[in-house]
């Protein structure tokens, strides 16, 4: 596998974990944060978190990054259904992707989000909202190789637990 999706709700660490992961890849390697790749407001009626143009995005970006070397992607961003999993690997131009689920105890995804959020209480008040219904969503989807727990595992330790199960060691 030449890619590792980190999955999860909002606070679950997912960007903390793909830049441990960054920090531990020895090769030439990308690492696409799918938030950053999808931010175009207002998003279409019909595509409410812009996940469309996230995946044109991203193969674009892929492209350009296996032109300059590339051989490894760390993707950071949300799989809601199994169905989501072959347009990303499409996207990517790989055979397969690892996919590793972060989650973590309501009230450490509470503290993490009131931080994030402290200077803005209509966005705390929306994440609050989606966490619980997304966390839902994302367990029921099963569409992870590997789900671990970030409340109080630092981002290097669950680096070095997801390279060991992707192979990437």
């Amino acid at each position: 596998m030449d890619s590792i999706f980190v999955n999860g709700t909002v606070g679950a660490g997912k960007s903390t974990l793909a830049d441990a992961l960054s920090a531990a890849e020895r090769g030439r390697h990308a690492v696409i944060d799918l938030d950053a790749i999808r931010r175009l407001v207002p998003a279409p009626e019909t595509d409410r978190f812009n996940h469309e143009l996230a995946l044109l995005n991203l193969q674009n970006l892929t492209n350009n990054y296996r032109a300059a070397g590339a051989t490894r992607f760390i993707l950071a961003g949300v799989i809601e259904s199994e169905a989501e999993i072959p347009r990303y690997v499409a996207a990517l131009g790989s055979v397969r992707m690892f996919v590793c689920r972060l989650v973590a105890r309501p009230e450490v995804l509470e503290s993490r989000l009131r931080f994030r959020h402290r200077d803005d209480p209509e966005g705390l008040a929306w994440h609050l909202d989606r966490v619980n219904g997304l966390s839902k969503i994302l367990e029921a989807a099963e569409t992870d190789d590997l789900v671990l727990d970030s409340s109080d595992i630092p981002a290097v330790e669950l680096a070095v637990a997801v390279r060991r199960a992707a192979y990437w060691d």
